[in-house]
């Protein structure tokens, strides 16, 4: 079996990552922040040493301003509706995944003004219209790093000045480049960054987070949902300590310590490595590819533009069946659809069909990719 779905979730996960897990439930099994005992104060420990790893990891510049949620969909619902209010003005692509674009439609619809900057068919974001749309009076930016259907990357710091300028905040949804590509939250500006733990930190599904970064107001920043925290429990109203405002209820503790196993297995491997051996990988899949007749690539030609996802289709075949046949006969999992991205479709000009999507990952080997596009040669033959 060659697994190539790593843009939906990574796999296989690092020996460690399950082996945090089981120690915490067998030896640090307790209620974080919920008592006094030793079971408790240990699940404490171990929840606040993987906020700090966060923090350490995309230089946050304060641990408690990383909020853990179960994933980055629910990170960036924290953000967008913490943030927007009827009248609030928030500008975004025309690449954005439906986790940003179905939380905007609902907040539209409740009298937030929704503007959308086009991409190109290569998924590149047209800056002169970011700063176009990017006025004064504008609260809130959101962008994604990488999209999920051509990895294309985006110039995060260019748009965070733009956003700055205008005296808006910038949110950056990091779901397909946390642990692959690098992040600096300070040096890049971003304001929120929405992540997950269960891609490229190679972490648990359940896990993910929001980094908070300084310029965020967090008392004018609503919680997603209110609850015990285990702190101010006199009080019936949410406290505004942090990260406690925003993490009600009991955290998914076993979760969270397999999540710091990942980030330190990131670490340990370097993201800069992680980063040129995927580089690799794409750069040898998109030249591939584009020598198969009838094959078409989607995103830009070169790898270090993008993510290592890359999209194809085959001429007179449907995306369905190549994925079938890569499944069945050849045991390559893949993902094709629209991959829960249809914005990302439209402007490269998939929809409705979609694409063929293989995702390499850090355990990828080369001879694997070589495997795979013998595959897909063979699958393309008339």
């Amino acid at each position: 079996m060659i697994y190539l779905d790593n843009a939906a979730t990574s796999w296989p996960k690092p020996p460690e990552v399950a082996q945090a897990m089981t120690d915490f439930l067998a030896c640090a099994g307790g209620n974080p922040g919920r008592s006094g005992h030793a079971l408790s104060i240990a699940a404490g420990r171990l929840v606040y040493e993987t906020r700090e790893a966060v923090a350490e990891l995309f230089n946050a510049p304060d641990p408690l301003r990383v909020i853990f949620t179960q994933n980055a969909t629910q990170a960036i619902n924290l953000a967008l509706k913490g943030i927007l209010r009827r009248g609030s003005r928030v500008v975004t692509t025309s690449v954005e995944h439906n986790a940003v674009m179905r939380p905007l439609r609902a907040l539209e619809r409740e009298g937030v003004q929704v503007t959308i900057v086009s991409c190109d068919r290569e998924g590149f974001l047209s800056l002169a219209g970011m700063e176009h749309a990017v006025q004064p009076g504008t609260s809130l930016v959101t962008v994604t790093h990488a999209n999920n259907v051509t990895g294309t990357i985006l110039p995060v710091a260019q748009v965070a000045r733009m956003a700055h300028r205008a005296g808006a905040l910038l949110l950056v949804d990091a779901a397909q480049t946390a642990g692959a590509v690098p992040i600096d939250v300070q040096d890049m500006g971003i304001d929120l960054l929405a992540f997950t733990g269960h891609k490229s930190l190679y972490g648990p599904p359940g896990t993910g987070g929001l980094v908070i970064g300084d310029r965020v107001d967090v008392s004018a920043l609503d919680p997603l949902m209110r609850g015990g925290t285990g702190s101010r429990s006199e009080f019936e109203e949410q406290p505004e300590d942090l990260p406690d405002k925003f993490e009600s209820g009991t955290p998914n503790g076993p979760g969270i310590a397999g999540l710091g196993a990942g980030i330190s297995f990131v670490r340990s491997r370097g993201i800069a490595a992680i980063r040129a051996h995927e580089i690799q990988l794409a750069g040898r899949l998109i030249a591939g590819l584009q020598e198969i007749p009838g094959v078409r690539v989607y995103g830009p030609e070169d790898p270090v533009r993008r993510t290592a996802t890359v999209s194809f289709t085959v001429e007179g075949f449907r995306v369905s069946d190549v994925g079938l046949r890569l499944d069945e006969g050849f045991g390559i999992l893949a993902r094709v659809g629209l991959h829960c991205a249809p914005a990302v479709h439209r402007a490269i000009g998939t929809f409705p069909e979609g694409t063929v999507r293989l995702a390499p990952g850090a355990f990828t080997t080369p001879e694997e990719i070589e495997a795979v596009l013998v595959a897909i040669r063979t699958i393309a033959q008339p």
